[in-house]
C-alpha cells in the first residue's frame, strides 16, 4: 500500500474509538491495510460519503430555513 493510499484511507475511515482506552484515535497502518485488503473497502467508503452528503444536505437545509 502506498502513502497516498494510506493517507486517503486515514481520511476516509475517521477516528476510532479505542476500546481500552476509550479515547479516540487515528487507525493504524495494520488497521488500514486490513480494511484495505479486505472485500467491503468499497461498502464501507459508499456509507461514509453517503454520510457526508447526508449531513451535506441537512446543513443546506437549515441554512435555507433560517435564512443565514
Amino acid at each position: 500500500m502506498t502513502a497516498f493510499e494510506i493517507v486517503v484511507l486515514t481520511k476516509v475511515c475517521g477516528p476510532t474509538k479505542d476500546d481500552v482506552t476509550r479515547e479516540w484515535r487515528r487507525p493504524h497502518n495494520e488497521e488500514l491495510n486490513d480494511l484495505y485488503t479486505s472485500p467491503y473497502i468499497i461498502r464501507v467508503i459508499k456509507s461514509r460519503t453517503m454520510g457526508l452528503a447526508w449531513h451535506m444536505a441537512r446543513v443546506w437545509e437549515r441554512k435555507g430555513t433560517y435564512g443565514a
